[in-house]
């Protein structure tokens, strides 16, 4: 059975950080790339960072580069996200998805609600 479970979402005050995790199992890991997405209230699910497979290329929204860093520990087949300087705009449910690096399937995450108090 494929699983992701995205924890580490919180209430956090603008300037603070949070770790995002996003474990995996029951698929064949190495072979995907890892996305994390946002989705605040009344907006598209936006793309926020990704890592490739293999070589670990990564990627970021520009309004998150400097702040936030994406990482992947295969051993563990987990995938992290961690946000720096965090402010109220950072506020969203977060999603991690799973791509395979030579074909269209892909999972997600059920989310982890992150929130950014003023």
């Amino acid at each position: 059975e494929v699983q992701l479970v995205e924890s580490g979402g919180a209430l956090v005050q603008a300037g603070g950080s949070l770790r995002l995790s996003c474990a995996t199992s029951g698929f064949s890991y190495d072979d995907y790339a890892v996305g994390w997405f946002r989705q605040a209230p009344g907006k598209e699910r936006e793309g926020v960072a990704c890592i490739s497979s293999g070589h670990g290329v990564t990627d970021y929204k520009d309004s998150v580069k400097g702040r936030f860093i994406i990482s992947r520990d295969n051993a563990k087949k987990t995938v992290y996200l961690q946000m720096n300087s965090l402010n109220p705009e950072d506020t969203a449910v977060y999603y991690c998805k799973m791509t395979h690096a030579y074909s269209n399937v892909a999972y997600w995450g059920q989310g982890t609600q992150v929130t950014v108090s003023s």
